[in-house]
C-alpha cells in the first residue's frame, strides 16, 4: 500500500479493531451476563439522565442547598447540549448497529439514515452520561472520580451487547466532555458577570 494511501485512510486501525471486538462479542450477545449489562447501561438514555439531573434539582430544593440546585441545571444543559451535539452528528453518518451489521455496513460513512440500526455511530448514551458526569464533577469535585467511573461503566456497557462499536463510545465521549466543558466554562463566566455586578 503507497503512503498516499494509507495517509488517506488513518481510522483503518481503529475500525479493524471495531470489527474484532464485533466478531469476539457477538457470539455472546444474547446470554444473561451480557443483557444484564445491557439493562445496566440504560441509566446512560436521555430520559433517566434528565430525571436524575431533574431529581437532583428537586432534592437541592428541599434541602435549601443552591449549590445542588445548581448542579443539578448544570448536568441538565450539559446533558441537552450533548444530545444536540450528539444528534448533529447521528444525522450526517450512517453506520449499522454491530448487531445488524454486515460486510463493509461496520464503517461509518455520510449520509441520513433515521432507523435506529444505521444510527450506531456516535453513542448517544456514552454522550449523556460523560456530560452529566463532567457537570456534576465540576460542582462536587470530590465525587469526581466516582462520577466518571460511572460514565464510563455506562458507556463501556454499550459494547457487550453489539449496540456500539469502541470507536461509536470513545466518541460519544468525547461529544459529552465537550459538551461540559463549554457548558462549565459558560457556567464560570456567568458566576463572574454576576459576581462582579453584585
Amino acid at each position: 500500500m503507497s503512503k498516499k494511501k494509507r495517509a488517506a485512510k488513518p481510522a483503518e486501525p481503529v475500525f479493524e479493531i471495531d470489527k474484532k471486538v464485533r466478531k469476539a462479542l457477538l457470539p455472546y450477545r444474547e446470554t444473561k451476563p451480557v443483557e444484564a449489562i445491557g439493562r445496566l447501561s440504560q441509566i446512560g438514555d436521555q430520559a433517566q439522565l434528565r430525571v436524575l439531573a431533574g431529581g437532583t434539582v428537586v432534592f437541592g430544593l428541599v434541602r435549601c442547598d443552591p449549590r445542588m440546585i445548581g448542579a443539578g441545571v448544570r448536568m441538565l444543559i450539559a446533558h441537552e447540549v450533548a444530545t444536540l451535539m450528539k444528534d448533529f452528528v447521528k444525522r450526517r453518518v450512517i453506520r449499522a448497529r454491530p448487531r445488524s451489521a454486515a460486510g463493509k455496513e461496520h464503517k461509518p460513512r455520510k449520509g441520513r439514515d433515521t432507523r435506529k440500526e444505521a444510527s450506531s455511530f456516535p453513542s448517544g448514551h456514552s454522550a449523556g452520561a460523560v456530560a452529566v458526569a463532567r457537570a456534576a464533577a465540576a460542582v462536587y469535585p470530590q465525587h469526581a472520580a466516582a462520577a466518571n467511573a460511572a460514565a464510563a461503566g455506562v458507556s463501556l456497557a454499550r459494547i457487550p451487547g453489539c449496540a456500539h462499536y469502541p470507536s461509536d463510545v470513545a466518541a460519544g465521549a468525547a461529544i459529552g466532555a465537550v459538551a461540559a466543558g463549554l457548558v462549565n466554562a459558560a457556567w464560570r463566566q456567568a458566576a463572574r458577570l454576576v459576581a462582579r455586578r453584585a
